[in-house]
């Protein structure tokens, strides 16, 4: 008969020796290996997502410019060539979203500096240096 004055440990078998120990919600209970989710991709997460809107903001401001540049590009003149262009956006940023959560916070510093190319091709362009 159950004891019912004590919760219910789940317990697990960890390691070679064979040893029963307590599974941990935030740990494997087959290994010690540490959490899946760090404070480390939570940031990165976090980074890429306000750098992804002012990306965002930019290649709008660049599209709504009618830069002479862009009305020579017959791709982009056309609006379904706008919407692959935010599509492409799109998809850049997704995907540094996806591989940031999933154990690669660096890609928010790759994230940054492709950000800042595109902030220094967006400000030659509507300052009409080019």
């Amino acid at each position: 008969m159950l004891d019912q004055t004590r919760p219910a440990i789940r317990l697990a078998r960890c390691g070679q020796d064979g040893l029963l120990k307590r599974a941990d919600k935030r740990w494997f209970s087959t290994d010690r290996r540490a959490p899946i989710v760090t404070d480390a991709m939570n940031v990165a997460v976090i980074i890429i997502f306000v750098l992804g809107i002012g990306n965002f903001t930019m290649h709008r401001a660049v599209m709504e410019s009618g830069h002479p540049l862009l009305r020579a590009w017959p791709g982009l003149a056309h609006p379904l060539g706008r919407k692959i262009a935010f599509g492409t956006e799109f998809l850049v940023l997704l995907l540094a979203l996806m591989l940031a959560s999933h154990g690669w916070p660096g890609f928010a510093i790759a994230y940054a500096i492709y950000t800042a190319c595109n902030g220094l091709a967006s400000w030659l362009m509507l300052s009409g240096r080019v």
